[in-house]
């Protein structure tokens, strides 16, 4: 079976799992690089000598992240492959990603996110900078956001996250303020709840989206890169400096593995350290 075809079974597989929309397109761009260095050849014919070639070659300008996203989408597909039959033995499964350094998240000062919030202009981005500081959701779950599923009266939404998993996250009045009356100002019937500022209204994109938050911190005179998973940073670690539990932080974010959390509280440790000797 040659590598278009065995990523057309795969993908059908896939998506009867639940994998997201985004996760396949990152795949697509993953068996497009393949198929680009190996030609549109049977799968069995590549060994693990060739995948580690693959690899090799463009180690020393890729972050060892993008080869570890690399490596796991090998690893994904040939181990599929060997499972349906396609080929006798998985070549991938020794593949090891490369180790990365302990990277510490990013966030947004506090004074700057008011400075956004004060730049912003009308309603949709308003509604936009608040609801990503006060949820903490990831842009692809903002984008598939639809207006049902706001809870105004506890001011709650339901978010479909990784995985396609559902939790339940929380917003300030401001944000309320800012949702309602957005929605209030639309004329369109479109079910999302971010469409696109021009006609013909229909969901916004997460490109269109990311533009718009870019847009809004150049706007405010912010110096630093804004850009929304900042702001999911920025909810993780102002949550942890104000003293909440680890667990809620975790369930909030939606996060798999509360390990992912704790990268946040050595950050508030190293923002605690770095505040005591300014003013100490």
């Amino acid at each position: 079976m040659i590598l278009s075809e065995v990523w057309s079974a795969y993908k059908d597989d896939k998506k009867i799992e639940g994998f997201s929309d985004y996760t396949m397109r990152a795949y697509g761009i993953q068996v497009s690089l393949l198929i680009r260095h190996f030609g549109d050849v049977s799968i069995s014919d590549i060994s693990l000598l060739d995948l580690k070639r693959y690899l090799a070659k463009d180690a020393d300008r890729l972050k060892p992240s993008t080869i570890g996203s690399r490596v796991r989408f090998m690893r994904s597909l040939f181990k599929w492959a060997h499972n349906e039959g396609v080929i006798t033995a998985n070549p991938a499964a020794k593949l090891k990603e490369p180790k990365e350094g302990k990277r510490v998240p990013k966030f947004i000062a506090e004074e700057d996110i008011e400075r956004i919030r004060e730049g912003a202009r009308g309603p949709m981005e308003k509604a936009l900078v608040c609801l990503l500081y006060a949820t903490g959701c990831r842009i692809g779950e903002v984008h598939l956001m639809n207006k049902n599923h706001i809870h105004w009266e506890d001011r709650s939404l339901i978010v479909l996250g990784k995985g396609n998993k559902e939790r339940e996250v929380y917003f300030d009045t401001k944000t309320y303020l800012w949702l309602k009356e957005y929605i209030n100002s639309r004329t369109d019937d479109c079910e999302a709840l971010f469409i696109t500022e021009r006609r013909p209204f229909r969901r916004a994109q997460i490109h269109s989206l990311r533009r718009v938050v870019k847009r809004i911190a150049k706007r405010a005179g912010v110096k630093v890169n804004i850009y929304p998973h900042k702001y999911r940073h920025s909810f993780c670690t102002h949550l942890m400096d104000r003293g909440a539990p680890i667990e809620v932080i975790s369930s909030l974010a939606g996060h798999q593995k509360i390990e992912t959390t704790r990268i946040y509280a050595a950050l508030s440790g190293e923002r605690r350290r770095e505040m005591y000797r300014k003013y100490f």
